[in-house]
């Protein structure tokens, strides 16, 4: 049976704002960064805020609540080329639902997962972030993410003929 939320041990997170944000230690530990920094600290960890600089508390909050509905998860494959990562692009219903935020917070999300060092969750939201381009043109892919097209059009022109072998016809 696993343990009762009063039994687990809790760490404090200090975001880059100043926020002390309470987690049980199981739930940071998704994050190699906060793992290391625990198994380094040892007591100290338990008693002092550990200081999360690049992470405002929002970014902060919505991590742990990933975390906390997949604290029993697998841990992630430590070999890139490993075959039980998905090479698709396909996403949990909860973390479809999950990832249903504005793009400022989706990409806040995307780098606190890659300084955090928390896999999955980095998976996850590249995986939205190419279902969000696929089947798109250049240009409404410019739309969505409101990039300046800084290409002369003869630049892109010569682009569209170089890459010619990509396009599926």
């Amino acid at each position: 049976m696993a343990e009762t939320k009063a039994e687990q041990p809790r760490l404090t997170l200090a975001s880059s704002d100043g926020e002390d944000i309470p987690v049980d230690k199981d739930v940071a530990e998704r994050s190699v960064l906060i793992k290391n920094m625990v198994s380094d600290l040892g007591e100290e960890a338990m008693t002092e805020a550990i200081p999360i600089p690049n992470v405002n508390a929002a970014v902060l909050k919505k991590v742990i609540e990933w975390c906390t509905h997949h604290r029993a998860d697998p841990p992630a494959p430590t070999d890139d080329d490993s075959d039980s990562r998905k090479k698709t692009t396909d996403i949990e219903e909860w973390d479809q639902k999950f990832m249903q935020v504005d793009q400022e917070m989706l990409f806040e999300i995307i780098l606190a997962a890659n300084y955090l060092d928390i896999k999955q969750l980095l998976d996850v939201g590249c995986k939205t972030v190419a279902n969000m381009i696929k089947g798109k043109s250049p240009e409404e892919i410019r739309k969505t993410f409101n990039i300046q097209n800084d290409f002369t059009p003869e630049e892109e022109d010569q682009i569209r003929r170089e890459n010619e072998w990509a396009e599926d016809r």
